[in-house]
């Protein structure tokens, strides 16, 4: 009798049609989600953010780029911290520095750009709520030429200048007032 033979020979073909399908989704499925935390040749490292004080209406987060590919740029931020994440820097105007919105900060060929503290930053308008030391939070970056990507941003001690916490001590930063004569402080 034939039949069974047959019978083999089409679930053997089947199989193999099967196996071939699902390896094909595998692989497709490694691409997508198997990239590390960067868009295109764009990776991101050391996010993090200043704590903020119960009550701050903004913050900023900071992070460093390095590019192994040609020259891109980022052009945008989003995040359920803040209502409105802006791309600022800090510009020298009259012997004072002040921030100002930016339409992006360029990050060259095959080479490195930083946000930090008293340069280039994503200003955190509106925030959802006081940035807790310790905690993290998550944000879309997007690139005119890499696309976006998603990364956590962690946050560190009010004072802190640097993602280890260092140059800050993680601790509040010291404000002088000078008080007026006869205030009696």
């Amino acid at each position: 009798s034939e039949w069974p033979r047959k019978l083999a020979c089409q679930r053997a073909r089947f199989g193999a049609g099967v196996a071939a399908c699902v390896g094909g989704l595998i692989v497709a499925l490694g691409l997508i989600f198997g990239r590390p935390a960067g868009a295109g040749d764009i990776t991101v490292v050391e996010a993090w953010a200043r704590a903020t004080p119960p009550g701050a209406k903004s913050g900023a987060a900071y992070f460093s780029f390095k590019n192994s590919g040609a020259a891109d740029r980022l052009i945008g931020a989003t995040t359920p911290a803040a209502r409105r994440p802006e791309l600022h820097t800090h510009i020298k105007d009259g012997g004072v520095m002040r921030m100002r919105p930016i339409d992006g900060v360029d990050i060259p060929a095959g080479g490195m750009a930083m946000m930090a503290p008293g340069g280039d930053h994503v200003m955190l308008m509106g925030l959802a709520g006081p940035l807790k030391k310790g905690a993290s939070f998550p944000m879309t970056l997007t690139f005119e030429r890499s696309g976006a990507v998603t990364i956590q941003v962690s946050v560190r001690g009010i004072g802190a200048q640097t993602p280890s916490g260092h140059g800050g001590h993680d601790m509040k930063p010291k404000i002088k007032m000078k008080m007026p004569q006869g205030s009696g402080g």
